[in-house]
């Protein structure tokens, strides 16, 4: 699955929590973190949360993450010099 932020991966800790037959209580404790604080992840409702808690949360649920290279979303800029070349604008003052 590919993921843009944290509620994407709150949303999946959530879906395979309940796969798992757990309760955010039970993985909360097996986590060590607050119930609060996973029930923020799970919603949507944290902006930032620590890389070991969420570290923790992962290997409970026999999940892992992986760092690979991101697709750059093109700035307007590109947008627009990607226009003005497929029209053969010539932008040379």
């Amino acid at each position: 699955m590919h993921m843009n932020d944290l509620a994407d991966l709150g949303s999946e800790i959530a879906i395979t929590r309940r796969s798992r037959c757990l309760t955010q209580r039970e993985l909360a404790r097996l986590s060590g973190i607050s119930r609060a604080t996973l029930d923020a992840l799970e919603n949507g409702r944290t902006g930032e949360l620590g890389y070991s808690k969420i570290a923790k949360i992962l290997a409970v649920l026999g999940l892992e993450l992986r760092i690979h290279a991101a697709n750059r979303r093109p700035t307007l800029e590109d947008l627009i010099e990607e226009n003005l070349n497929a029209q053969g604008v010539d932008r040379r003052i």
